[in-house]
């Protein structure tokens, strides 16, 4: 037996490494998704990477013209470009 401790994770993927003060924010938008279109209906979404890709690019033009939160929301155009494009990996994922 050793003094020194081990752990073989060297492979394993570095959760550790997620900005975790800025998941708060997305999960803020995708709650607010979920009370106002229902859980996951993201997924049944028709044309989705089309729509989402639009969607983001919104946001992501808004943050870059000076307006940090969404209007309806309140919360960070940021976030809900992460969001939208959260969205158009996991469909990807799934193809």
């Amino acid at each position: 037996m050793t003094n020194t401790g081990r752990k073989d994770d060297h492979e394993k993927l570095r959760y550790d490494l997620l900005p975790w003060e800025a998941l708060e924010p997305v999960v803020k938008v995708l709650e607010h998704g979920a009370g106002k279109y229902g859980d996951d209906n993201w997924r049944l979404v028709p044309d989705h990477e089309r729509r989402y890709f639009a969607a983001a690019m919104r946001h992501l033009v808004a943050h870059a013209k000076c307006q940090p939160t969404d209007p309806e929301t309140g919360q960070s155009h940021l976030a809900h470009a992460v969001c939208c494009l959260l969205f158009m990996i996991a469909r990807e994922k799934e193809h």
